[in-house]
C-alpha cells in the first residue's frame, strides 16, 4: 500500500512540474494576436512570371507577410494559372498593368528563370520608378533584381542578386554585396531560393517601420 501511495505521489509531482513547464514556455495569446496583426492594413503585391517563377520565392514571403496580417496579392501578365519551376500552380489576382504604386505599400518581384521576361519591360520599369518616388518598398529576389537595375533604381545602391547575374547589376551602377539579403533604403534584394524566408522577414520588418 505504501508503495502504491509513493508511486501516486511521484506521478502527481511530475504532472504538476510538467504543467509548470508548459506554462513557462507558452506564448500569451495577446502576444500571438499582436504578432499576427503587426502588418494589419499593409498591402503587398508580388509579381510573377506566367511560367517558371521560383515557387518558394513567392510562397515563403507570401506566407510570412500574410501570417503577420498583410494583404498580399499576386500579379502577372495574364490571369491564367501560372506555373512554378517546382510545380506550384497559382491563379494571379490581377494583371501587372493594373498595379498602381499608390495602392500598395510594397511591390515585390519574384525570381525564377521566367522572371527574365520582365528585364526589359519598360512599363514595369516606369511602375518601379514611380514606386521609388512614392517611397514605397520595392523588392526583388533571384534574377529579378536585374529588372530593378535596368529600371535605373539600383545605381549607387547596395544590392544582391543570383550569382550568374552579378555583372548585369554592376553594369548598371549597383554595388553588389554578395549577401543573401541586402537592404538599401526602401529597396530590398535577395540572392535566390535559399534566401526566400529571410527575404520575407526583411520585407515584413521594413513594412513595420
Amino acid at each position: 500500500m505504501k508503495k502504491v501511495l509513493f508511486v501516486l505521489g511521484v506521478l502527481i509531482f511530475l504532472g504538476t512540474a510538467l504543467a509548470g513547464c508548459k506554462e513557462q514556455v507558452s506564448v500569451p495569446k495577446e502576444e500571438v494576436t499582436k504578432e499576427k496583426k503587426a502588418l494589419g492594413g499593409k498591402r503587398v503585391v508580388m509579381i510573377i512570371a506566367p511560367e517558371n517563377f521560383r515557387d518558394e520565392e513567392l510562397l515563403q514571403p507570401k506566407r510570412i507577410l500574410t501570417e503577420r496580417g498583410a494583404e498580399v496579392k499576386v500579379a502577372c501578365v495574364s490571369l491564367g494559372t501560372a506555373k512554378g519551376m517546382l510545380g506550384a500552380e497559382v491563379k494571379p489576382d490581377m494583371l501587372i498593368s493594373e498595379v498602381k504604386p499608390e495602392d500598395w505599400d510594397a511591390i515585390i518581384l519574384v525570381g525564377g528563370t521566367g522572371a527574365s521576361r520582365y528585364w526589359e519591360d519598360s512599363s514595369i520599369h516606369s511602375m518601379l520608378n514611380e514606386a521609388v518616388k512614392q517611397n514605397k518598398i520595392v523588392g526583388a529576389i533571384c534574377i529579378a533584381p536585374v529588372t530593378l537595375a535596368n529600371a535605373g533604381i539600383l545605381s549607387g545602391k547596395k544590392a544582391t542578386v543570383y550569382q550568374s547575374e552579378i555583372q548585369k547589376l554592376k553594369d548598371k551602377g549597383a554595388e553588389c554585396t554578395g549577401k543573401d539579403v541586402e537592404k538599401d533604403g526602401n529597396i530590398i534584394t535577395a540572392s535566390g531560393p535559399k534566401a526566400a524566408r529571410e527575404f520575407g522577414n526583411s520585407i515584413a520588418e521594413a513594412l513595420m517601420k
